[in-house]
């Protein structure tokens, strides 16, 4: 089976340039398509969009169409209607259409298996699998050491302005943005954190996204 076949849904062009630098750091890139709704036949690039169109791929996963399959959504907060509970209980709701469940000892992040032998259903839900947040949290927690002094002082920027009028759940997006302005290469996307080796590799939260990510892509094809 070809290796273009092997999909990671994410919500949007942001996370789409940010886990295809990942996969490319880890020697996946070439075997796994990373992509938004829209550019495999869905509506909108949002976690509505990656919801509506799971039930297509995982059919596609059923007749052999494509090979692996993973997902990776921001888990947002329970105030503004999400919160990584409800994201992995609607992910479960969806898969299990298809004769899947949640794994109950994944390797890391979330998995969902199917009795037949299928290949896991992969599911990240930034930043943690256990907060609220999304990728901007996830990035926080990697930042590498030689970085943390420039990033607290974005953090103290952030903090201080006399006005804010981006919501309070968006704090980490300003943060991260802030301090990405302020690297060699400003006005890039969130990719150039991986791609600049800003982020720590040996940090837990990248280890378990390595860990997770190899499981889906790295085994050989059922």
């Amino acid at each position: 089976m070809a290796m273009a076949d092997r999909k990671l849904l994410v919500e949007g062009e942001a996370d789409r340039s940010f886990l295809k630098e990942v996969c490319k750091t880890l020697g996946l890139h070439t075997s796994v398509t990373v992509a938004p709704p829209k550019d495999i036949g869905g509506s909108h690039n949002t976690k509505e969009g990656v919801f509506n169109l799971l039930p297509y791929l995982i059919n596609q996963l059923d007749d052999g169409q494509i090979a692996r399959l993973a997902v990776v959504v921001d888990a947002d907060s329970e105030d503004n209607g999400g919160g990584y509970q409800s994201v992995i209980d609607r992910v479960a709701k969806i898969v299990e259409q298809n004769g899947f469940t949640l794994a109950s000892n994944p390797v890391a992040g979330v998995l969902f298996q199917h009795d037949d032998g299928l290949a896991d259903i992969g599911l990240w839900v930034m930043p943690n699998n256990g907060d609220e947040g999304m990728l901007e949290d996830w990035i926080k927690s990697c930042v590498h050491s030689d970085e943390h002094k420039l990033f607290t002082h974005a953090q103290e920027v952030v903090d201080t302005l006399p006005l804010t009028k981006f919501k309070p759940i968006h704090i980490s997006k300003a943060e991260v943005a802030t301090w990405l302005a302020w690297q060699k290469q400003p006005g890039h996307g969130l990719y150039r954190a991986v791609e600049d080796q800003l982020i720590d590799m040996n940090s837990k939260l990248f280890l378990e996204l390595k860990v997770w990510l190899t499981h889906i892509y790295s085994s050989e094809d059922i």
